[in-house]
């Protein structure tokens, strides 16, 4: 078995590299403009496949990663992501996670923006982080991430 902390370079999967995540939302437009307000995303592109709209969403900083939205009948509920805590207890995808300068700053102005706050700002010297969580209208966790000294 390959040490996870050596890089098989040798792997077949070698290429692998995160591009996006995908997310799930009921109302298209109403998503688009959410990411554009309250995170300031950009949209750079939008298509129509299978009955569905498909949204290509940027941070407004990073052009390296992005949010797919997918938008469109069918849509089922899922639990909405108000508390950090209450979210442990659901399997599968958590959240991604965004570095920021300062994870305090970044809380401050997503709560101006009127966005969940799911934990507020808070150390974890164990891994020499400084985190809070945030949510969407749809009830999807998000990160921020700030590296702290030791």
């Amino acid at each position: 078995m390959t040490s996870l902390s050596t890089p098989p370079a040798s792997s077949p999967l070698a290429s692998l590299k995160i591009n996006h995540a995908a997310i799930r939302v009921p109302d298209f437009d109403e998503a688009v403009a959410w990411y554009a307000d309250k995170l300031d995303f950009r949209s750079k592109q939008t298509v129509s496949v299978a009955g569905l709209s498909f949204g290509f969403l940027y941070p407004a900083g990073d052009d390296g990663f992005h949010f797919e939205l997918m938008a469109g009948p069918g849509a089922g509920e899922r639990p909405a992501s108000k508390d950090l805590h209450d979210s442990y207890n659901m399997s599968g995808w958590h959240h991604p996670g965004f570095s920021v300068d300062s994870v305090d700053a970044v809380i401050n102005e997503l709560k101006r923006r009127g966005v969940t706050v799911a934990s507020e700002p808070h150390d974890v010297p164990a891994m020499g982080l400084r985190v809070a969580f945030f949510a969407d209208p749809w009830g999807n966790l998000f990160e921020v991430i700030q590296s702290i000294a030791p």
